[in-house]
């Protein structure tokens, strides 16, 4: 058995030494070959460590809305259950009862908040787990070359900023949300739709991908088997909200899931070239809003369903549609949720800096998902220079508002030229047909 284990051992080193020079001889193409994803993105989420710590140490910290934050907490800590009594310095308390839990945890953590450099280093481990969630998707679609990878953490100034330097609640909010991505590539569709419902209950932002997640679930599910599903995401709002509910449920419903909430033309990214009369008109606002619905309705007939199948049909069992029923692909998944959250993000009343957060680690995705073949390498990254550009202008400008809403019209019109992601049993027929 010695002898044994001693051949084995002498015959994986010999393996190992040829995988090494393997990997040495085809090093030109390791940032191009999807399946060296998990070697570059190692590389580069320890480089993130080191970058991390150097912006905590030597960038300053700018006050924003963390000290509103611990207000905000810290008036629930004294027993004020009622929302429309709960302010910080930058105005009312507007995020679900899950931002007041996690926010008072840090509350603690943080020795009431007066300990900002702890919160910042917390910060920077919700950064680091928020990129191996992206990583892992990112490694199971297989369509992004590794050297994106680069322009996903270590390029982006803003993306940094949002989460150690300003200490904002989105990149929590979007961080369980990358969890929940995850659990659904995984086939954990019901504690997906916990997780995700908790990551709405930090920040309404997260909604913008509701409407892909109930096509995801119509199509694996049908309806009757879906509305369990709903009902979790729902009871646990209610749950976290009870306290609350109980105290004045109008004024923390009002407060908390405030979809009317006017924004200040100021702070906006992508409407800064238009009067701010406009800006702020209810007009404008629901044009956007049809302007949303009628773009997720179009893409969810021509490229989320399945061709020839009645969108009718999803309501269905999948034994019992007309079509065999077929599992839904990585790639499905990820592009019908990501796809959702950017044509939210397109139509937007109005982006503040920080929401750059709500998209970001979406973008290479979806520019490499689209059916351009003209839309080579190079523009692609371009695109996300001018993407990243726009998001680094402060204040923004006409020039900048209208450049982003330039690439946002290429990736979108990009998407709908794409055709529809091949299904699984389709997959396995090509592939029985190459054989």
């Amino acid at each position: 058995m010695a002898g044994a284990a001693r051949r084995k051992g002498a015959g994986a080193q010999p393996q190992a030494w040829a995988r090494l020079r393997a990997l040495w001889q085809e090093k030109h193409l390791v940032l191009f070959r999807p399946e060296y994803t998990p070697l570059v993105a190692s590389v580069l989420w320890l480089l993130e460590i080191g970058i991390n710590v150097w912006v905590i140490q030597k960038v300053a910290y700018t006050e924003i809305d963390w000290k509103a934050y611990m207000d905000e907490v810290e008036g629930v800590i004294n027993g004020t259950y009622d929302y429309t009594q709960l302010k910080g310095d930058t105005g009312p308390l507007v995020y679900p009862a899950g931002f007041v839990y996690i926010f008072t945890a840090l509350y603690y953590i943080t020795n009431h908040g007066a300990n900002v450099r702890l919160g910042q280093y917390i910060f920077a481990v919700f950064y680091l787990v928020t990129l191996l969630l992206v990583f892992r998707i990112y490694h199971r679609t297989k369509k992004v070359p590794p050297y994106v990878f680069f322009f996903v953490c270590c390029a982006s100034y803003r993306i940094h900023s949002i989460f150690v330097l300003r200490l904002f609640n989105d990149p929590v909010a979007m961080m369980l949300l990358f969890g929940a991505v995850n659990l659904f590539l995984d086939g954990h569709w019901t504690l997906g739709c916990g997780l995700y419902s908790l990551a709405v209950s930090v920040k309404m932002n997260v909604l913008l991908f509701a409407p892909g997640l109930l096509f995801l679930l119509l199509f694996e599910f049908g309806l009757i088997k879906t509305i369990p599903k709903l009902l979790l995401c729902a009871a646990l709002q209610l749950l976290l909200g009870l306290p609350f509910l109980a105290e004045n449920p109008v004024g923390y419903l009002s407060q908390a899931f405030d979809l009317g909430r006017q924004f200040l033309f100021k702070w906006t990214v992508n409407w800064r070239f238009l009067p701010e009369s406009i800006f702020l008109s209810r007009y404008f606002h629901l044009l956007l809003l049809s302007a949303q619905l009628l773009t997720l309705l179009l893409f969810a007939l021509r490229h989320w369903k399945r061709p020839g199948e009645s969108i009718f049909e999803l309501l269905k069992e999948p034994c019992k549609r007309k079509t065999p029923p077929q599992k839904q692909t990585v790639d499905q998944i990820v592009l019908i949720l990501f796809a959702s959250n950017f044509i939210g993000m397109c139509f937007s009343r109005s982006l503040h800096y920080q929401f750059y957060v709500w998209y970001f680690h979406t973008l290479p995705y979806l520019l490499w998902s689209g059916g351009v073949k003209k839309l080579a390498h190079l523009l692609r990254v371009l695109i996300l220079g001018l993407i990243e550009l726009s998001w680094n202008t402060y204040p923004s400008t006409n020039y900048s508002s209208a450049a982003l809403h330039v690439c946002h019209l290429i990736i979108l019109l990009s998407l709908w030229l794409a055709p529809p992601p091949a299904s699984a049993g389709a997959r396995g027929e090509a592939k029985d047909k190459r054989q």
